[in-house]
Parts: C-alpha cells; sequence; structure tokens
C-alpha cells in the first residue's frame, strides 16, 4: 500500500498553510488548535482500537476527522495517511474484507500525529520557544553560576548578582 515515511523523507507541517489558517481563523485559532489534539486524540486511539478489534467499518469516521482536521492546519503528511487509512476501509467495507495491511499505516499514524502536535505546540506555546536564558554575567555561564552562586551566597537573576 503506501510507504511508511521517515523523518527525513516529509515536512511535518506546511508553516505557509499553518500561519495563513491561524491569520483566517483569528482568535478562535488556539481553540481549534486545541480541538484537533483532543479530536485527534481520540480519532487515533478509535482507529487503533479498530484494527485491534478488526472492525474494518468503525477504521472510518475517526480516520476521515484526522484528515480534514489536519488538512485545515496545514498537516499534509498526517492527512495523507489518515486518508489512505480511510479511502482502504471504505474498499474493505464494500468488499467485505479487513484491511490488515494497513498496520504500518496506523503506526506511523499514531507517530506522526505525536509529532505534529509537538511541532504545533512549538509554534504557539511561548513556553517552548523561548530562547535559553543567557549566561550569568557574575559566575561566568550556567554550571559556573550554580556552584559560583551557592559558593559566595549570591541570588543570580541571570543578568546581575546580588546579595540576598
Amino acid at each position: 500500500m503506501g510507504k511508511v515515511m521517515s523523518d527525513d523523507d516529509i515536512q511535518i507541517v506546511d508553516w505557509v498553510h499553518f500561519e495563513k489558517s491561524r491569520a483566517e481563523l483569528g482568535a478562535g485559532f488556539i481553540r481549534i488548535l486545541s480541538y484537533f489534539r483532543e479530536d485527534g486524540s481520540k480519532s487515533v486511539a478509535q482507529i487503533e482500537e479498530a484494527m485491534h478489534d478488526q472492525n474494518t467499518a468503525a477504521l472510518v469516521i475517526p480516520a476521515h476527522t484526522i484528515k480534514g482536521e489536519s488538512r485545515q492546519l496545514g498537516a499534509e503528511p498526517l492527512a495523507k495517511v489518515a486518508e489512505l487509512i480511510e479511502s482502504t476501509a471504505r474498499l474493505c467495507v464494500e468488499t467485505h474484507r479487513f484491511p490488515d495491511e494497513l498496520v504500518p499505516q496506523v503506526v506511523e499514524l499514531r507517530r506522526l500525529f505525536n509529532e505534529t502536535v509537538q511541532q504545533f505546540d512549538k509554534a504557539t506555546n511561548p513556553l517552548m520557544t523561548r530562547a535559553a536564558p543567557a549566561p550569568c554575567r557574575a559566575h561566568g555561564g550556567a554550571r559556573a553560576h550554580l556552584a559560583a552562586a551557592q559558593d559566595d551566597g549570591m541570588f543570580c537573576d541571570n543578568s546581575l548578582a546580588s546579595r540576598k
């Protein structure tokens, strides 16, 4: 069926599309991202459960959900895997067989979903995108700072040192 993609083969998020969606959705964007996280997590779990239970029909709706939400946010690789699962499951429902061949794609779906959420978080959570603090001027860097601050009773705010 489809090749399982590696990190080197794909860009997980189309950032131009992501930023366009962010601009179009405005203040509702973060809410939509939270829906993606919640719905996507449930959908991936439902797909995994359907595979475990060999319930072909139960693959269709959650795969369709992930496909649409992923495309809205620029996560095309995730959408493509979900689309493959959906279309294969629909065909298998019609032919009355279970799509065992989808096991690698279902595993890939989980990996891609987790990576996509992680990248969305990096792009939208200011705590995850801040630069590391500057080295401590008073103590000559992070490790030296910790040892020196403990030894000399100094409190350091990473830019100045002052007595406690």
